[in-house]
């Protein structure tokens, strides 16, 4: 049962209050001035009705009038009480007088002043709601009126009052100006074009500025000159000209654009002439070719809209001659702009580097057909060039302008020029002689022989103060004397136009200055050669090779071509020479390899080793499959060494044996190495069988070509002719037993005709310490063999090798 009590206070008669509430009532009573007391006690009447809460919040900021806790509660409650009622509702206007009150103790308080003006702009009233924002500012300190601003300005930009927003952010950027950018997309979004001009010139102009947006100096100029270029009905305050030529002086990278912007603006204006002024100025001015395209094409599209808009006019209105002859004069303009554009480009190319040699020729191309124009060209390009910082050779400018006179009948002109040309200080030496060449080639060209062998004689004249070629403190004048172009030409001059005499003294007079080249050399050394001068031309190409003493492959290959017949004076001494036969391929296989290179020899070492005798073919052979080696023909050499054991007998060659088995030991493999082990068995099996060999060489060895085993021992008989003969046998195995390396242990066994089956077997089974272990892949026959078992062969004696001893 809810108990309803009153109380009995005279002060407040109406008071009423339940049952619950007395214990917050007796806490209130005992602490009036608290406000978490309050706090609690409103907290606990949440539920309360309307009118009872608004009572509670009363009482408690009757005695506390200066808790912000307690204004902020409770007109947070008040609004929400009316949030969903109509604007025009009486209770507004209660809420807006607690608000009032409250300020009369909160006015430093910013957030209910925020609270207060967007209730105001939720129910509509402008002019109130202006009034309480400049009462806030007024009210807060300096400090906290960016608290304020945002929402002022969210205010004026939602109403259509333009002044007042104007006025407004006057204000607002006393204090930030910082944020000029803002006002500016508000004055265009308002149309005030005018004053967002002057605003957009004022941060333009103020090298602190800094854009919250991120923008550039020049994108914010660019923008003003976009602003005040499309509208200059709207835009009066300001001087467009004199805005958009200073960005030209201040953003040189960006000229096309300015230079468009400010055309456009006379344009727009209705000044066509002063626009076709501008586009003119522009295009003699902008130094980049990206300018100069923007310039000409907003330019070229001008003329074309003026032409139409024309044209329509006509059409509309009717033609009339006026009318005729003003759209045959915008027509004849734009073609003329058109056929302007070529030498309108080459103009700025050359704004951009004057000292351009090619632009300046191109320029002349450009005006081909019109002689005042390219004389005139002429005479600027040779005035304007400086050949020390020029691109391109500066000496042709001079040649053409001298060949251009020629070219016209004017030949004392031409003269002119190039002597004129003469004395200019060029930075190479080569422009100079280019220069003397063609004064030279001029009187050429017209039959002046004599006065062009003057004029490259003057050239080539000793100076007054001699200086290096290569020397650039001296005037190329001081070292034009040692140009290789002028004494080249001179030369060839002398030779079709002077004497003998005179043209020998010039390729003495380059030989001397050490200027010559490989091909000066070999000309002269022709020259010379073609007048019978045999020996003075060995001299020149001797000359020559001492003075390119590094590079002188092409005087040696001409120097040798005349002396070619050599090698086949050394082919025909091999074959007339026979006692030093082999002398004579020595030296002819080592010329062939000085000249032509060792792969060359290839042939000779053939013919050498067909027709030499036995032991230097043998030699030949040697020498021949040590060539390739280094070469790297592996399977050439071994082929070499392949033939040449056909002429080795492996008891009397061992050094040939053994310098084939090293190479197969480096450049081998096991098969090589049998194969070679089988072709020394059959050469010696092969020599086994010739029953004449021994006799053979040993009247080799004691140098008798002809000749029988009787001869060695005249008047001995049969016996002691076969004594003898084992004797020299036994002297030869000794000699090669000497030629072996020292670590060669084995010598050679000859096998005699009277030893017995038992001591063949004895001598096979001998340790040979050179033999190499080849395994078990020798040949099958080989294979079948007990290990004690040596196969021979067995052939019948001739008689007459036994001789007397038949008999026994």
């Amino acid at each position: 049962m809810v108990v309803m009590a009153r109380l009995s206070r005279p002060e407040r008669p109406d008071l009423v209050f339940e049952e619950e509430d007395l214990p917050y009532e007796e806490e209130i009573m005992r602490n009036p001035f608290s406000v978490k007391c309050w706090l609690r006690y409103i907290e606990f009447k949440q539920g309360a009705p309307k009118p009872r809460l608004n009572q509670l919040y009363e009482r408690a900021l009757k005695l506390l009038p200066c808790s912000y806790k307690l204004w902020y509660r409770y007109l947070k409650a008040r609004r929400a009480q009316v949030k969903h009622r109509c604007v025009t509702d009486p209770a507004y206007e209660d809420v807006n007088n607690c608000h009032e009150r409250a300020f009369v103790f909160m006015h430093k308080m910013p957030r209910l002043w925020l609270d207060y003006c967007q209730f105001l702009m939720d129910q509509g009233r402008v002019t109130h709601t202006r009034r309480t924002f400049d009462r806030a500012l007024r009210a807060l300190p300096i400090t906290q009126h960016s608290r304020i601003w945002p929402l002022y300005l969210r205010f004026l930009r939602s109403h259509p009052l333009p002044e007042t927003a104007v006025r407004g952010y006057r204000r607002f950027l006393k204090l930030s100006p910082e944020s000029a950018e803002e006002y500016i997309e508000y004055l265009k979004s308002s149309d005030r074009l005018d004053e967002a001009a002057q605003r957009l010139a004022t941060v333009v102009n103020d090298e602190r500025f800094v854009s919250k947006a991120g923008k550039s100096n020049y994108q914010l100029w660019h923008e003003l000159c976009d602003l005040i270029s499309q509208n200059p009905d709207k835009v009066q305050s300001l001087n467009v000209d004199a805005i958009i030529r200073g960005g030209l002086t201040r953003f040189t990278d960006q000229l096309g654009k300015l230079w468009c912007s400010l055309a456009d603006y006379y344009i727009r204006s209705g000044h066509f002439e002063k626009a076709r002024d501008v586009y003119e100025e522009a295009i003699r001015t902008v130094m980049t070719v990206r300018d100069f395209t923007q310039v000409f094409d907003s330019y070229a599209q001008f003329e074309e809209s003026m032409i139409a808009a024309k044209m329509e006019t006509t059409s509309e209105l009717g033609r009339e001659e006026e009318d005729d002859v003003d759209l045959e004069l915008r027509l004849a303009r734009f073609e003329q702009l058109i056929s302007r554009r070529p030498l309108l480009l080459n103009s700025v190319l050359l704004r951009q580097n004057p000292h351009h040699v090619h632009e300046w020729h191109k320029r002349v191309a450009l005006h081909q057909g019109r002689p005042r124009e390219i004389i005139n060209t002429y005479t600027e390009a040779v005035q304007t060039v400086d050949p020390f910082k020029a691109t391109g050779k500066p000496h042709t400018l001079w040649v053409a302008f001298a060949k251009f006179y020629e070219d016209n009948g004017q030949l004392d002109d031409a003269r002119v020029i190039l002597e004129k040309a003469t004395k200019v200080n060029f930075k190479q030496v080569d422009d100079l002689a280019s220069v003397w060449c063609e004064c030279g080639e001029l009187e050429l060209r017209h039959e002046n022989y004599d006065q062009a062998l003057r004029l490259l004689r003057k050239a080539t004249a000793l100076p007054a103060r001699r200086a290096e070629y290569f020397d650039g403190s001296e005037p190329v004048q001081n070292r034009v004397y040692k140009s290789l172009k002028v004494w080249s030409m001179l030369a060839d001059l002398e030779e079709s136009l002077g004497t003998f005499q005179s043209t020998k003294a010039v390729y003495d007079r380059i030989l001397d200055l050490r200027i010559a080249t490989p091909q000066i050399v070999i000309n002269y050394a022709v020259f010379l050669e073609e007048h019978k001068y045999f020996e003075e031309s060995f001299k020149a190409y001797e000359r020559g090779i001492s003075l390119f003493k590094p590079n002188v492959s092409d005087i040696w290959s001409t120097y040798l071509t005349k002396f070619i017949h050599a090698m086949a004076v050394y082919e025909r001494a091999t074959r007339a020479v026979e006692p030093q036969q082999y002398d004579m391929f020595n030296i002819y296989i080592k010329r062939a390899a000085e000249i032509y290179g060792v792969t060359h020899t290839r042939g000779i070492y053939q013919k050498a080793i067909e027709v030499l005798s036995d032991e230097h073919a043998r030699d030949m052979c040697l020498r021949f499959a040590d060539m390739e080696c280094k070469l790297g023909e592996i399977d050439r050499a071994r082929a070499i060494y392949s033939f040449c054991s056909q002429i080795c007998d492996p008891r009397t060659t061992g050094a040939f044996w053994q310098t084939w088995k090293d190479f197969e030991v480096r450049h081998g493999n096991e098969d090589t190495i049998r194969e070679m082990l089988r072709i020394r068995r059959s050469v010696q099996a092969t020599y086994n069988t010739q029953v004449n060999f021994m006799a053979s060489q040993m009247l080799k060895v004691s140098g008798s070509a002809t000749g029988t085993v009787s001869d060695l021992a005249p008047g001995q008989s049969g016996m002691d002719d076969m004594k003898l003969l084992e004797q020299r046998a036994e002297q030869l195995a000794a000699e090669a037993e000497r030629d072996q390396p020292p670590r060669a242990q084995s010598k050679i066994l000859f096998v005699r005709s009277d030893a017995s089956r038992e001591e063949l077997a004895e001598l096979a089974q001998q340790v040979n310490p050179e033999e190499i272990e080849l395994g078990e892949d020798e040949d099958e026959d080989e294979m079948d063999l007990e290990p004690n078992e040596v196969r021979l062969e067995q052939q019948s004696v001739p008689a007459a090798v036994f001789g007397s001893l038949k008999d026994d």
